[in-house]
């Protein structure tokens, strides 16, 4: 499988001025080329604390192209039961969940159309993506694009399991949440990088170089 990390940061590495709330950042230009990715991509993902920030669609409108098979990656099963995914499907959603999650709550999720799939064992975040994207690889998910939020970067980056960088830098300061945590893992060095200057925003596309 291939995993593309695709996120767009201020110049100081922030993607959101404050936590729990969204802040645009792409220029319309920028999101074209977020879209063009998505349809690229027979998959997208992003983690529960975006759903209960941003409440996105993680869908295809700003080109021609398929929309690919949203999953939000939700360890216990957090999810709102009304938001977009659930309540406005393009495709029916799929959540990763732990192996240890409540089974009352995992029928009530299905209920609403959901496909929840336990794919890991409590633990470490970055020791979960080994485990979740063989789950996806067994239903023939074959290239995946993850877009955030802090601990889904964050912890993609620890495991090595990403192939490929797309990151949009806007030109201006947030001075607020970053895109990455503290972290004592050694992350993975790029290679292959381009500079592309798109409606006012660089693009840094890269590919990640295996970690030792």
């Amino acid at each position: 499988m291939i995993v593309t990390l695709a996120f767009a940061q201020s110049l100081d590495g922030c993607i959101t001025a404050r936590p729990g709330h969204p802040t645009a950042l792409s220029s319309a230009e920028a999101m074209a080329y977020t879209h063009g990715l998505r349809a690229a991509h027979d998959a997208i993902l992003v983690g529960v604390d975006t759903v209960l920030a941003d409440d996105p669609r993680l869908n295809v409108r700003l080109v021609s192209g398929a929309s690919p098979q949203p999953i939000v990656l939700d360890s216990h099963l957090r999810i709102p039961l009304t938001c977009r995914l659930i309540a406005q499907p393009v495709h029916p959603l799929w959540v990763l969940c732990s192996n240890s999650v409540q089974t009352e709550r995992r029928h009530e999720v299905e209920a609403h159309g959901v496909r929840v799939l336990r794919a890991f064992d409590e633990g470490s975040y970055a020791g979960r993506w080994p485990q979740l994207l063989r789950v996806l690889e067994e239903q023939s998910v074959r290239s995946l694009m993850v877009e955030g939020g802090s601990h889904v970067i964050t912890s993609l980056l620890e495991s090595g399991c990403a192939h490929r960088l797309a990151l949009t830098i806007a030109p201006r300061f947030l001075t607020g949440m970053h895109a990455l945590h503290h972290t004592r893992i050694e992350l993975p060095e790029l290679r292959n990088v381009r500079y592309r200057p798109v409606g006012g925003d660089m693009i840094v596309e890269a590919e990640f170089a295996p970690l030792a």
